[in-house]
Formats: structure tokens, C-alpha cells, sequence
């Protein structure tokens, strides 16, 4: 052995009671005894080396030197750590095996003097053999101690060293302190390999018997269960809680009896009930079947709630609790008088679409409580598990049904109000797509029988209002929108907003925080000051934000102005800023007068309606078109189109054939940070070009949206009424809109709205032009300087920017 061995023969010597310490062994020990304690301390002063060694009788507190066996292990303290109950907890690390040669030391703590015992060579071809058959056997041992992990077997395969092969497989068996102590004394390894290869057989043969033991005892207890379900009863109750298991069964069989179940699930229950009464109350497999039948019995079963018909009762609900939405009320309605004349009718599927913050949600609690029904919501956002609407197959540890099922039972009711709340943020990946699984529950001629993956069993959700809402249709799955009926929330106008705030949200502010005795009176004139000022939405999710802010303000200042005693607070639009600080908008963003190359444009967007500025410039070159303020594709081919068109008309427009070819046009849309895309801009773009390839400014207060075509048509486009809420919203009141687009002004525009606006229909690009260029905008209309498209004078706005 090494030089530093034969040198350090002398060292403090730790008694273990029940341990036995192997070379290469890392193993925690707790040592309380006082001289066990200053036995590690000795050895810490004395680079951590100590002479650990088994006690012949464990119980022994204060064995003497006799008390040892004379062979142990030299190891290394690798971590001492104290622990608060005085024991000492100590990680020690065996290095060789040594013999005692004699005591130097007995007082306070053993101290020893040992011979490092060398290992004997060996024949090699023997060694391999035996340790072939070793690592077999303990192969075999493995398969039947299920206790030591598989990857042991890893391990030992890439030790080199038979004597360690010995030390690690002895570490993994479950022997007594005598034969771990006579492996450690057994100095040869080929012996000691063949001393526990006889162990391994020994232990082999032990487990295998054990094995067919319980294998026997389990299979004649399934027979005798099966043969006499008696006794198997009567061995229940020597075990315990018979009686509670028989109650339960008999609870569950008048269940299923009184439950108005289908044919289907009641034969369902039957089979399962009769399989309970067959297994261990404590069994895994007792549990599953009874969580199964506790969820089909929940359901609820030909359970419903009476309908409210009452139409006016309905129609003032709705009206209490929101302001607008004639459309939803409307149909809300009609399904009401229908149902009324019809008697039993199937549930609408309805899909409430519209941006932000315009009272989707709210409108189906108000349905629910305007029809008498239940209500229920499911939050679809971020949903990409199929099994989250269909459930997981019993099969699955942890199975349960899906949110449609839940729904159900949390309603009580088979005929209550579901909300599927953002059902266009579903989204999918490798385990399903819930939107393929929605289809069959929201499909009126399907959904009686709905099938759930946990229950397994046809259940009728026909009678169920479904009600969807959704910010996007086009993200929502083509098939499934088509099992919907859509209905548009548009944004609020702003007399709608100014209403909604007076009715409902200063109200709900002023008891939120705390002013409900408080005389506190907000004028229309403020609240329309504050809408303008600092919110910029189509619902009013922010207007609520900033009511809530009016309100705290107040109430600062009511506690303020205790001792003043001051008994109210009027808000006016003289006053709003003191409150609400710096407005956060421009009521006008217009430009005050006309200009050329600059045209307002208008888009929808998710929040609602907005305006679009497009500004041309024209600047010498090679005939380039820069297009810049982060268009998407469908804007950048719109532009293009506007352009192609634009060049068709050259002559008109007294521009010679070299002129794109020798200048560049730069289209820009400001707000360069925010993504635009879309083809609506496309009449909007071809004005502000030929008004800056003509020098011929474009009307400030006008408006419009349309798609163009090469040949110059005007095609519909979508969002109507956000846009011209948008534009009505900035103080413009002249809009051109494609007349394909006119039949959408009777069904949505507040009447309100179109006394206020004049309303332009064009078919082609020439009538726009005609509108939006005062001095006329071909070459032989310059002297009809205040012209229109067929020589009438263009009115001027009837209402200032």
C-alpha cells in the first residue's frame, strides 16, 4: 500500500452499532455518544482520518476493546456537521480494510493501532468466470427485489476491480451484521466472490418462494370471492368497514333507481354497480368505479328549470342591466316568443363577437337572468387539450370528464345558460383540437347525444343555451363558425357611452369606493369630456378604469374636507383635469386644413374603429415605390394596385409617360410601430397620390374606406360601423364608403349617428376623387375650382373638425 499508510498506523477509533463499513462505501452515520464525539473530534484534528469498526453486541452503550471486532475499515470524515439535540451527524467515506494490532488508547476515547491488510493476487481467467456467474445471479436477484433500481446493474458492470464488484453488491443485500462482517474479514477475493455468489442463490431461492406464495394466496382468494361472495362479505367485515361498504352500495342502487337516467347510462351503472359489489372497498379499482358512478349520478337527469316566457319581464331585465345591444336583445327575444308559441324548442348557438370591453360577458348573465336559466362559465382561453372538452378515457389514472360535463353539474340543470368565454383563443398541438370537439357540442342536430370520453354514454345537451363570445371570428375554426349564429357588438357611440356611464358605472364606482351616502354629481358634459379626453376605446373597459380613478380622487378630497364640512362634489368639464390630470388625447387629430398628398383613411381594428392617415410624397428618381410604416402584405399589394390604377390615368391626370419613371413615390402610414394590414386603405391611398401627383390638396373633414381594383371599382369592406364611429369620434362628418356597403347602414348605424354624418356611396374611384378633391382633380376640371363629381358645389361640413 502507499508510503502515507505504513506512516499513519496510530488512529481514534469509532464503535458502530449495526454498521459495517466497506472500502469505497460513502454512508451518513448519527453518533451520540459522548466518546463517539470525541473520537471524531480527535480525528478531525488528525486530517480527518478514523479506524471505524463494528460492535459484537449493538445494545451495548460503553463497550470495551474485547466488545470489537478486530478488523474494520480505515475511511476518511468527509463532513461534520452538529445537529440542535447534541448528536453529531458525520458522512464518511471507507478507504482499506485494516487489522487492530493493539489499543495505544483507552481513555476518553479508543485509539488504535492498525496493519493495513494488502490484497493477494489471483488468477485472472478464474476470477472472470466466477464474476460472469456473480453479476447473472445478481441479475436474477434484481428481477425479483423490485426495491433496488435496475440501474445497479449499470453500475457494476463498468467496475474493473473484483474486490469493489464484492463490496458494491454486499452494499445492495438485505444481510445481518455477522455475514457483512465475515464479507469484510474474507481478505481474498476470490473467495469472497464465491461467498456471496452461494449468498445471492440463497436469497434467489428465498424471493421466488415468496413469490409463489402470494401468487397462490391471491388467485384462491379471487376464486373463493367469486364462489362465495358470502364469505367474501364476511371477510370484509372482519377487516373492517363492511357495514359502511353495504351502506354505500345501497345508497348508490337507489340512486341509479330514482335517477332519471337513459337506457343507455342507466344500463351503464347497473353493470358497473354489480362489478363494485365484487371488489375490496380499499381497492384502486373499487375507487374508479366508484368516482364513475358518483359523476353519473350527479349529472343532472331530465332536471330543469322553468323557463321564464315572460317577454316584458325579459326585455326589462335586459334593459336594466345593459344600455344598446338591440341586436342581442332582440334575438334574445325572439327565441323567448318562439319558445312561447312552440313549447319545447332546441337551444340557439349563439356567438357574441365584438372587441374589448363592450359588455359580451356581462349581456350572457343578463340572458340567464332574463330567461330564469342557470348559469355557467367555461374560459376557452389558452385551451389545447381535447380532453379538456371531451374528458380522458377511464383508462388514465386520474381520469375525469371534460369542462362541458363539469359545466353540467355544477349547473344542476340540463337546461341552463353555458358561456364559452373567448372561444376564438382555442388554440391546438399534439394532443387534439378542442375546436374539432366543440363541434358535435354545438351542433343542434347532434348535441342530444353528446358523448364524453369519461362517461362513456350518450348525454342530451340540446336543451342547453350555448353562448359564445369572441374578440376575432377569422381565428375561430371555419366549421365550427358555422354552427354559430354571429352576432356583431359594435362599438358605443359616444351618447351611448356618456348613457352607460351616467346609468351604471358612476353608480357602481361611487359604493366601490366608499361614497355611496356622498352627494357626488358627474354631468353628462364631463362625462363626454372624459370619454373624449382619456379613452380611445370601442367598449368601455377603460371608461370604467377611469371612473374608478374619479372616485378614489373624490374620496381623498371627501376625507380632506371633513372638517370643512362639505356636502357635495360636481364634476364639470371645467374642472375634470384637477381630478384626471393631463388628457391623455386630442378630441380632433385631423389636420385643420386641407392638404396635399395627406388623405384619412379608416380601419377596424380589435378594440374597434380607427384612423388612418396616408401621406404620399413625391421626389425625384428611378421610379421607385417606398412603402413604410409596418404594412403587412394584403396593405402593400393594395397600395400597388392603387398605383397601377393611378398610371391607367395619366392623361387625365396631365402626367407624361416619362414622370414614374423618372420620380419615386413614397407611401407612409404614421405610427410606424404598429402593424397595419388590409385592403380597405386601397381609395384612400389612390386619392393621396393623385393629390400628390397633382399638387391638389385633399378635404381635411373627409373620411373614407373601400378596396380598389385595377379597373378602379370600389369594393365593400367590413367594419362599417366602427368606422364611421371612428370617424364621427374625430369630429369628421363627410365619409365615403362603397355602395355595396349601404345596405349595412340600415341594420347597424344608430340613427343618431347618420343624421350627424353625410353618408357617401361610390362605385368607382373617379366619384371618390370627385368628393375628396375640391379644385377638381382631372386636367380640364382646374377651373371648376368648387365643383363636385357632376358639377354640384360640394356642401362643406356642418360641423366643425
Amino acid at each position: 500500500m502507499s508510503n502515507d499508510n505504513e506512516k499513519r498506523l496510530n488512529f481514534p477509533l469509532l464503535p458502530l452499532r449495526d454498521v459495517v463499513i466497506f472500502p469505497q462505501m460513502m454512508v451518513p452515520l448519527y453518533v451520540g455518544r459522548t466518546r463517539s464525539i470525541q473520537t471524531l473530534e480527535a480525528a478531525m484534528k488528525r486530517d480527518s482520518q478514523i479506524f471505524l469498526v463494528a460492535q459484537k453486541v449493538a445494545k451495548m452503550d460503553d463497550p470495551d476493546a474485547s466488545d470489537l471486532y478486530s478488523i474494520g475499515t480505515v475511511g476518511t470524515i468527509v463532513q461534520m456537521l452538529k445537529l440542535p439535540d447534541g448528536t453529531v451527524r458525520v458522512m464518511v467515506e471507507g478507504k482499506h480494510r485494516a487489522r487492530v494490532s493493539h489499543f495505544t488508547n483507552l481513555d476518553p476515547f479508543f485509539e488504535v493501532e492498525v496493519e493495513i491488510i494488502e490484497e493477494p493476487g489471483v488468477d485472472t481467467v478464474e476470477l472472470s468466470a466466477i464474476r460472469r456467474s456473480l453479476y447473472s445471479a445478481f441479475e436474477t436477484y434484481l428481477d425479483h427485489a423490485r426495491r433496488i433500481p435496475k440501474d445497479m446493474l449499470k453500475s457494476l458492470s463498468s467496475i474493473e476491480s473484483p474486490s469493489k464488484m464484492a463490496d458494491t453488491i454486499t452494499l445492495s443485500l438485505n444481510l445481518k451484521l455477522r455475514e457483512r462482517q465475515e464479507l469484510l474479514e474474507t481478505i481474498d477475493p476470490r473467495q469472497r466472490l464465491e461467498r456471496l455468489y452461494a449468498i445471492l442463490q440463497r436469497e434467489i431461492e428465498i424471493l421466488q418462494v415468496e413469490q409463489r406464495i402470494k401468487t397462490r394466496i391471491k388467485k384462491q382468494m379471487e376464486q373463493n370471492r367469486q364462489e362465495n361472495p358470502e364469505d367474501a362479505e364476511a371477510a370484509r367485515g372482519e377487516m373492517g368497514g363492511a357495514e359502511e361498504f353495504k351502506n354505500e352500495l345501497k345508497e348508490l342502487e337507489d340512486a341509479i333507481r330514482n335517477k332519471g337516467l337513459s337506457k343507455e347510462a342507466r344500463g351503464k351503472a347497473e353493470r358497473e354497480l354489480k362489478k363494485l359489489r365484487m371488489m375490496s372497498p380499499m381497492s384502486a379499482e373499487a375507487t374508479v368505479v366508484r368516482n364513475y358512478l358518483e359523476w353519473l349520478l350527479a349529472l343532472p337527469w331530465g332536471e330543469k328549470t322553468t323557463d321564464i316566457d315572460d317577454i316584458e319581464f325579459a326585455e326589462k331585465v335586459l334593459d336594466e342591466d345593459h344600455y344598446g345591444l338591440k341586436k342581442p336583445k332582440g334575438r334574445v327575444l325572439e327565441y323567448l316568443a318562439v319558445k312561447t308559441l312552440a313549447g319545447e324548442i332546441k337551444g340557439p348557438i349563439l356567438c357574441l363577437a365584438g372587441p374589448a370591453g363592450v359588455g359580451k360577458t356581462s349581456l350572457v348573465r343578463s340572458i340567464a337572468r332574463a330567461t330564469g336559466r342557470k348559469y355557467v362559465r367555461i374560459a376557452l382561453g389558452g385551451v389545447r387539450d381535447e380532453a379538456e372538452i371531451r374528458g380522458h378515457r377511464r383508462t388514465y389514472i386520474g381520469a375525469l370528464p371534460g369542462k362541458l360535463i363539469h359545466s353540467m353539474r355544477r349547473a344542476g340543470t340540463d337546461n341552463p345558460v353555458i358561456l364559452l368565454d373567448e372561444i376564438d383563443k382555442l388554440s391546438s398541438d399534439y394532443r387534439g383540437d378542442p375546436s374539432s370537439a366543440l363541434l358535435e357540442a354545438l351542433d343542434p342536430e347532434q348535441n342530444n347525444a353528446f358523448n364524453d370520453h369519461y362517461l362513456d354514454v350518450d348525454y342530451d345537451l340540446s336543451k342547453v343555451m350555448f353562448v359564445c363570445t369572441a374578440n376575432y371570428l377569422q381565428n375561430i375554426h371555419p366549421t365550427l363558425r358555422d354552427r354559430m349564429e354571429i352576432i356583431d357588438l359594435s362599438g358605443y357611440t359616444l351618447d351611448e357611452k356618456v348613457q352607460i356611464a351616467k346609468r351604471y358605472l358612476v353608480p357602481k364606482q361611487l359604493k366601490e369606493n366608499g361614497l355611496g351616502t356622498t352627494d357626488v354629481q358627474v354631468s353628462e358634459a364631463a362625462l363626454a369630456e372624459m370619454i373624449q379626453l382619456y379613452t380611445r376605446e370601442a367598449g368601455v373597459r377603460g371608461l370604467e378604469r377611469e371612473t374608478a380613478r374619479l372616485m378614489r380622487k373624490i374620496a381623498i378630497e371627501v376625507l380632506k374636507d371633513k372638517e370643512k364640512k362639505r356636502k357635495s362634489y360636481r364634476i364639470t368639464p371645467q374642472n375634470i383635469q384637477k381630478y384626471l390630470g393631463v388628457p391623455k388625447y386630442r378630441k380632433d387629430r385631423t389636420d385643420k386644413e386641407n392638404q396635399v398628398g395627406l388623405c384619412n383613411g379608416l380601419a377596424w381594428t380589435e378594440v374597434g374603429g380607427a384612423l388612418l392617415t396616408i401621406e404620399v410624397s413625391v421626389v425625384s428618381g428611378n421610379g421607385k415605390l417606398n412603402l413604410t410604416g409596418k404594412l403587412g402584405e394584403v396593405m402593400k399589394e393594395s397600395a400597388q394596385a392603387a398605383l397601377g390604377w393611378v398610371r391607367s390615368q395619366s392623361d387625365r391626370l396631365g402626367l407624361d409617360e416619362k414622370f414614374f419613371t423618372e420620380n419615386d413615390i413614397h407611401i407612409h402610414v404614421p405610427e410606424g410601430a404598429t402593424p397595419k394590414d388590409g385592403p380597405s386603405a386601397g381609395i384612400t391611398i389612390a386619392t393621396a397620390l393623385v393629390s400628390a401627383l397633382t399638387g391638389r390638396p385633399v378635404r381635411h373633414d373627409l373620411a373614407m374606406t373601400g378596396e380598389i381594383t385595377l379597373h378602379g371599382k370600389v369594393l365593400p369592406i367590413g367594419g362599417l360601423k366602427e368606422k364611421i364611429l371612428t370617424a364621427h369620434r374625430h369630429g369628421i362628418f363627410d365619409v365615403v364608403i362603397p355602395a355595396d356597403n349601404a345596405k349595412d347602414l340600415k341594420d347597424d348605424m344608430p340613427s343618431s349617428i347618420l343624421k350627424e354624418v353625410t353618408i357617401r356611396q361610390v362605385e368607382n374611384v373617379s366619384e371618390v376623387l370627385d368628393i375628396a378633391i375640391p379644385g377638381g382633380w382631372r386636367v380640364d376640371s382646374a377651373e371648376n375650382d368648387d365643383k363636385g363629381s357632376f358639377g354640384e358645389e360640394i356642401a362643406p361640413a356642418q360641423h366643425p373638425c
